[in-house]
């Protein structure tokens, strides 16, 4: 079975899982986060190379405070908590968006990590937090620019692969599935250059309802998926076999 290299996975739908139990958001975010960790096991035991999970975009800033710093903490205690058990799993954890944006606390507890798995080998977990794709193509054309500016780049040099030597998810391979809960169909500013050619999958499935069985099910779909990257299928038949 054709596994994905680079799984991205937009955790929608905690606040509406809670709602529907007649319960605060941060109980469904509680919830959410215990997910969080079932899958990314499974995704390490399935051999997935690179799992991105977008934990807080630059627009949830916009949320209420309260459900904003329940968020941090959360995401403080879970890094904390988990830091054992991804070492354990030979798992290396790395982090990208704007993390200057990010509380004291959540920072320490994000550079604990990260020095924690710095040499684990097995699969590449990334937290996308204050993450913003957008944000991240300006700041790559930044520097893109800056370096042309100071005579240590022609700009006859720069080609896709170059630019995106300059992304935060440099040098993780491209997205090939992208997975997104809860029912709503759209990228919300994730990792916009990367998935370029990923296959997309939305399902209906609240977050915190998503399970291994789900994710198991997803990643066999997407080995009959015939992914041509704009060649026609004789073509893609010639290069595959």
């Amino acid at each position: 079975m054709i596994k994905p290299k680079h799984i991205g996975i937009i955790m929608d739908g905690n606040g509406r899982w809670a709602k529907l139990r007649g319960r605060p958001r941060t109980f469904g975010h509680i919830k959410g986060a215990r997910i969080a960790k079932k899958i990314v096991t499974a995704a390490a035991e399935l051999g997935i190379q690179t799992l991105t999970l977008y934990a807080f975009s630059t627009e949830n800033w916009l949320r209420p405070e309260q459900e904003v710093a329940f968020l941090m903490n959360l995401l403080g205690r879970y890094l904390k908590k988990e830091t054992t058990n991804l070492v354990k799993e030979n798992i290396r954890f790395s982090v990208i968006g704007e993390l200057d944006r990010l509380p004291n606390h959540l920072i320490r507890a994000v550079q604990s990590t990260i020095t924690a798995t710095q040499n684990c080998q097995g699969m590449h977990l990334v937290f996308a937090l204050s993450y913003g794709s957008r944000r991240e193509i300006v700041e790559a054309v930044k520097d893109v620019a800056t370096r042309v500016k100071n005579g240590e780049l022609d700009v006859s040099a720069i080609d896709e692969n170059l630019f995106a030597s300059h992304l935060s998810t440099y040098p993780a391979p491209d997205l090939d599935l992208m997975i997104r809960t809860s029912g709503e169909q759209r990228l919300s500013n994730f990792l916009l250059w990367q998935s370029a050619y990923s296959e997309l999958h939305f399902t209906k499935t609240l977050w915190p309802d998503f399970d291994r069985k789900e994710f198991e099910q997803i990643i066999s779909d997407f080995s009959f998926r015939e992914r041509r990257f704009g060649r026609v299928t004789e073509q893609h038949e010639q290069l595959t076999n």
